[in-house]
């Protein structure tokens, strides 16, 4: 059975969001993860993805990584994820381009659970805010990774929104970046445990 794990650049506040250039939008804060990108980061990512991974992808973020990641220089995270199979949550499977693919449809959440169920490397879910709390109320995620950010942007999508169904998570790992970014890694631990 393969794990899934979600990876999510996130504010102080909470915010996922982050607008490359040329992208369209009313967010005002562009790449603000940018000025925060370090050898030392780089190699906590490739890290955590571990050697052998496949993504699962909405089909927003699969297109602007479709866009980026094919036409980008070899490298160990642009190879990984070149060479990752792609399972995209989408009701468009036919336009699909960036391979290896598959589409994830119409069931989402059983489509999900039937590849989690194969045999194959972990799934990676990046940046989606829509599919996160999909994986979280159906008890589908095994870990979070959250790569925090020394930031307060006020404003944008958020990962963990109200309604975001109550689970616990135990602390795996969390590592401190010369750059002032914390990279903490949960692992599921089932129902919120509280008192009455």
């Amino acid at each position: 059975m393969r794990m899934i794990k979600i990876m999510e650049h996130i504010s102080l506040d909470g915010v996922i969001e982050v607008r490359a250039p040329g992208q369209d939008g009313d967010f005002p804060y562009g790449e603000w993860t940018a000025p925060y990108r370090t050898p030392a980061g780089r190699d906590a990512l490739l890290a955590a993805h571990g050697e052998k991974f496949d993504l699962l992808l909405g089909r927003h973020t699969y297109d602007l990584w479709s866009g980026f990641w094919p036409k980008a220089p070899s490298s160990p995270m642009s190879d990984a994820l070149n060479a990752a199979t792609k399972y995209v949550v989408t009701h468009r499977p036919k336009s699909l381009e960036w391979g290896p693919f598959e589409g994830v449809a119409p069931d989402v959440v059983d489509g999900i659970r039937h590849i989690k169920s194969q045999d194959g490397p972990n799934l990676i879910l990046w940046g989606s805010s829509t599919l996160t709390p999909v994986l979280l109320e159906h008890g589908l995620a095994d870990e979070l990774l959250l790569v925090v950010y020394p930031v307060l942007l006020g404003k944008g999508k958020r990962v963990f929104a109200e309604g975001t169904p109550p689970r616990a998570f135990e602390l795996a790992s969390t590592k401190a970046l010369p750059s002032g970014v914390i990279v903490n890694a949960f692992k599921a631990a089932g129902p919120l445990k509280n008192q009455p």
